[in-house]
């Protein structure tokens, strides 16, 4: 490659775009498609069961998490109960509100396989102001 040879590179970096795994996902819209929440950065669900997750080698702790239902199109996700000791405010037929964790690349986070959401509010109280004690937990 040399002098007077932009067009060609140009025309071959456009041609074999579609071999790049990323462009053609975002094509393609296939992690528009698969994911639960779609385009939004939030969604709404009811608590199905709380459940614990054991952390990846080389870490050996048990994760709290619980399984929601969504809302808006009824899909089981997982999602972290993140807080010390924040899983006692959260039960089951509790109304959450759960966004993605925003790991690497929008990916699961540290050591939790397949655990892409956490909850950030319980009954419309948010979760972190509740388990550091500034305020109740409400009824519903």
């Amino acid at each position: 490659m040399g002098l007077m040879n932009g067009r060609k590179l140009k025309k071959a970096r456009k041609t074999f775009r579609d071999n790049k795994l990323p462009y053609k996902k975002k094509r393609l819209g296939i992690s528009l498609k698969f994911d639960s929440l779609g385009r939004s950065s939030q969604a709404r669900g009811i608590v199905v069961k709380k459940i614990q997750k054991e952390a990846k080698q080389p870490n050996s702790a048990m994760r709290k998490c619980a399984r929601v239902q969504l809302i808006k199109n009824g899909k089981e996700e997982t999602c972290f109960i993140p807080g010390n000791l924040a899983q006692k405010f959260v039960d089951e037929h509790d109304e959450v509100v759960i966004e993605r964790i925003g790991g690497k690349q929008g990916r699961t986070k540290g050591d939790l396989s397949g655990v892409r959401f956490q909850i950030i509010k319980v009954n419309d109280q948010p979760l972190d102001r509740l388990w550091s004690g500034k305020i109740e937990k409400g009824r519903r």
